[in-house]
């Protein structure tokens, strides 16, 4: 019986593992003993120096056995263990898979379980019109079936019915918001066909129901907030809340900001609730006042606050979802349509402007306290408080646009200037101080000294400029750069230096402009070119000094030119112009002189009439120069001018006459007739205006600005003279004739003049 259980135990395994348990206690208790009897071995060999080798081998051989039955034992333990451990894990993982599966499902149903609720939470609100509530319910639905998805369960038919119903009803909610969202607020827009003015927008009214109950008005809706939140968690507030500002922005604030004469009425209803209604009333202002802009924005917001945007959505205010929708906009349509009017045109109008910076300040704070704006500065306040560096901006856009209208303007309307002429300066703040006039004083005494020494003082009119006519724009013009430069006097060091840059582009922009807008006129009418001519030396001659009256009281470095590096532009423009206009003149002149047909042959009727046409249109042209020349052009400047163009006419004339080879005696009367024409009559341009009396000097003295005059005049006289006249007057080559003519040119004309005798052989060797 006892072999038969061993067997049993054998085979299932337990009886090896209880002998080995007795083996292993075995094991130990003998390796304890093999362990003191070593101990004792060596304390015997090594302390009392007592023989034991017989002993020490005994114990060796007992140490392997002892080593031996170890390996045994643990070699059997490896394969028992091992075994058995493969089967636990087996046997384990399977349970644990079989668990997952169980928990698996029981999640699922859960779950499941968790979406029915939900979705009969959700239909029991909607019809409560509880549509926070509602909204919530069908988030968690939603989060139970992305639940179910995350098991990998997608496949199954229920999920996709369920997906299909979260997003119907989704759909569903969403539509019955947005009903309530259009009572909440609804508005009566005009047609936007007829945005044409003003008028269009007093239809315009915006009815707010708020869904506030009688009795608490003064306190936020429970239904509103309701709607708001659950708007907000479908994510369709924004999109509300954004068509909504667009259409406030386009058809009650932009309107109530571009146009004075609108402004808004709150008025209460008991059927409909709060109307905002835009109305109209009379208004001369162009534009409206930021005063007047403010109140009527202010009185918008604030009545929207109270009925339908104080209501926190999360951490944020639905105010400030509407106010980071406008607000760009609407700063940029107040900036752009108001504040930008308001800047002041004038300097001394600054001080004033800050009412409109505090109003501008209490405007914002406003806003903040009603949640439409961060705390953080904006561009508006920006602009507002920026007034100086706008004030420059706007001064010089204005500076520059006067400037070029006066460019553009028509050149002949003239003004006479005289010597004692005078810009008239503003009075400039006193620069330095009394002690430094004194020290001047003391310095510039020692110089006036010597003034007072020398008899010989500068004329009173010493850089004066010369009577002339300049055009009334100019004259403008450098009166507005004067104002201009006043203006920078006493502004900010920034404002100051902006006003002088822009004082110099008036000159640049006079530099291009007028050149290229009246080109075609300046070289078609005579009298234009010659204004043009003054305007530059006019503009040129007040440059010279203009930085240096008001170099003391602008901040601007060392360093700069001012205005003295323009001069030499503006006379070089000025001369340039009068020249071309010389030269057009030369130009007809000359072809004029083309139709005499060289002079020659005046013994022909139709030869004589033609010259004498053509020395008749010379003398015409000459004549109209002078009436549209002699009241404008300085006198030095007129008489050169004319003295130049009747040089031309004459030396052309002489050149003609010169190539003749063969002259009878009746072409030489009838040259002899056409030069005396020019003679009597050309020095008659010159004759000075009745004001003018005092300079007949300049009519004695043609021959100072016509250098051919003198050749001229003795040309004349030889084709009348006789062959023993020419001979006197050449007075061996001292006489009158000889400074003007060479002694081949005389000899050629002689023998043009007369025929081939011995008297005229005797002349032609007498000339030398």
């Amino acid at each position: 019986m006892a072999s038969f259980v061993t067997e049993v135990l054998a085979s299932s395994g337990k009886l090896e593992k209880d002998d080995l348990a007795s083996k292993i206690s075995k094991l130990s208790r003998k390796v304890e003993e093999t362990k003191e009897e070593i101990s004792d071995m060596i304390n015997k060999k090594y302390s009392e120096f007592i023989p034991s080798m017989e002993a020490a081998e005994e114990l060796m051989d007992q140490v392997e056995s002892v080593s031996k039955d170890i390996d045994l034992l643990k070699s059997c333990i490896d394969n028992e263990v091992q075994r058995n451990l493969h089967e636990a894990v087996t046997e384990y993982a399977k349970l644990k898979q079989q668990l997952e599966k169980n928990t698996a499902v029981i999640n699922m149903l859960q779950h499941l379980q968790e979406f029915d609720s939900a979705m009969e939470e959700y239909h029991k609100t909607l019809q409560q019109k509880k549509y926070e509530t509602a909204a919530k319910q069908l988030g968690k639905a939603r989060a139970s079936v992305e639940a179910l998805k995350a098991w990998n369960t997608s496949d199954l038919p229920l999920l996709r019915a369920l997906s299909s119903e979260i997003t119907v009803q989704r759909e569903n909610l969403i539509y019955h918001l947005g009903e309530e969202w259009k009572q909440l607020a609804v508005w009566k827009l005009p047609p936007a066909k007829e945005l044409t003015g003003m008028q269009s927008f007093l239809t315009t009214a915006l009815h707010l129901t708020g869904g506030e109950s009688k009795e608490e008005k003064d306190t936020p809706s429970p239904f509103l907030s309701s709607v708001l939140q659950a708007l907000a968690i479908q994510g369709e507030l924004h999109k509300k809340i954004k068509l909504f500002g667009q259409v406030l922005l386009k058809y009650m604030l932009k309107p109530l900001i571009m146009y004075p004469s609108l402004l808004v009425e709150v008025s209460e209803h008991l059927e409909v609730g709060t109307v905002l209604s835009l109305q109209s009333k009379e208004n001369q202002a162009e534009r409206p006042t930021p005063a007047d802009v403010y109140s009527k924005i202010l009185l918008v917001l604030k009545t929207l606050h109270k009925h339908l945007f104080d209501t926190a959505v999360g951490e944020k205010k639905v105010s400030a979802i509407l106010g980071d929708q406008i607000w760009e906009e609407m700063s940029d349509c107040i900036i752009r349509e108001c504040l930008l009017y308001s800047i002041p045109t004038n300097s001394s109008q600054l001080a004033a402007y800050d009412t409109v910076i505090k109003e501008t300040e209490h405007f914002e704070s406003h806003l903040k306290e009603m949640g439409y704006l961060p705390g953080d500065s904006t561009d508006l306040l920006k602009y507002a408080r920026n007034v100086n560096c706008h004030f420059a901006s706007k001064k010089c856009q204005d500076v520059i646009v006067a400037a070029r209208k006066l460019m553009t303007s028509e050149m002949h309307n003239t003004v006479k200037i005289s010597p004692d002429y005078k810009l008239s300066l503003p009075k400039l703040p006193s620069h330095g101080g009394g002690s430094r006039e004194k020290q001047e004083g003391k310095k510039s005494g020692r110089c006036d000294q010597q003034i007072l020494e020398n008899e010989k003082q500068l004329n009173q009119r010493t850089l004066c400029l010369p009577v002339c006519r300049i055009s009334e724009s100019v004259q403008e013009l450098m009166e507005l750069a004067i104002k201009t430069l006043s203006e920078a006097v006493g502004s900010s060091p920034q404002c100051a230096v902006q006003l002088f840059y822009t004082t110099r582009n008036i000159f640049h922009l006079f530099y291009d402009v007028v050149p290229t807008y009246h080109k075609d006129n300046l070289l078609k009418f005579p009298h234009l070119a010659a204004i043009q001519h003054n305007n530059c030396m006019f503009l040129a001659h007040h440059l010279l000094t203009l930085g240096h009256q008001f170099r003391p009281h602008l901040p601007l470095k060392d360093g700069v030119a001012y205005f003295v590096d323009l001069v030499p532009g503006f006379r070089k423009l000025g001369a340039q112009c009068f020249v071309a206009q010389m030269n057009v003149q030369k130009a007809e002149m000359l072809e004029r002189l083309s139709t005499a047909r060289n002079f020659s042959n005046l013994d022909d009727e139709d030869n004589y009439t033609a010259a004498s046409k053509a020395v008749r249109q010379v003398i015409h042209q000459l004549k109209r120069l002078g009436k549209v020349w002699q009241d404008v052009l300085p006198v030095n400047i007129y008489c050169k001018s004319m003295g130049t163009l009747l040089n031309t006419a004459i030396s052309e004339l002489i050149t003609k006459i010169m190539m003749l080879e063969d002259i009878s005696t009746e072409d030489g009367e009838r040259l002899h007739t056409l030069c005396q024409t020019i003679i009597e009559e050309g020095p008659l341009v010159f004759t000075p205006l009745p004001e003018e009396s005092k300079n007949k000097k300049y009519q004695e003295e043609v021959p100072v600005y016509v250098k051919k005059w003198m050749t001229f005049k003795e040309l004349s006289i030889v084709l009348q003279a006789s062959l023993q006249e020419i001979v006197d007057r050449w007075a061996e080559g001292k006489g009158p004739l000889a400074q003007e003519f060479s002694s081949n040119e005389m000899k050629s004309l002689i023998r043009a003049l007369f025929q081939n005798t011995d008297r005229r052989a005797v002349a032609l060797t007498k000339i030398k």
